[in-house]
């Protein structure tokens, strides 16, 4: 997985300090699958995923939709395991703590940017 940020296209502002970003589809599948928790200043962006399930998880997530250009399609907040969700137009994933969404003001129509680590 690449380790990186996302931030606010817009102003620069960090949004997920601690990001990992999915390079490969054995990564996409196995997504937060075995974790017991994801910290709440981190996240993982699943690319490409238009849709997540939760079968096996352990925790509740946020799950923020994606478009091409990085704009927010849609907010799914404490999706609970064994649920499934998928957005239309939607790229890409960013998977946070459950509440992460909300306490970042993250908003449908908001554009994130990703930021690899050097």
């Amino acid at each position: 997985m690449q380790q990186g940020m996302l931030l606010d296209a817009m102003t620069g502002a960090v949004m997920v300090r601690d990001a990992e970003r999915t390079t490969t589809l054995i990564e996409r599948i196995r997504g937060l699958l075995g974790r017991t928790a994801l910290p709440a200043d981190a996240g993982l962006l699943l690319d490409p995923c238009p849709s997540v399930h939760t079968a096996c998880m352990r925790f509740a997530i946020d799950v923020v939709y994606l478009a091409d250009d990085g704009t927010i399609v849609k907010i799914v907040p404490s999706l609970t395991p064994w649920r499934c969700s998928a957005a239309r137009g939607a790229r890409m994933t960013l998977e946070l703590a459950a509440g992460g969404a909300a306490r970042r003001g993250l908003a449908v129509g908001r554009r994130l940017r990703w930021q690899p680590r050097s």
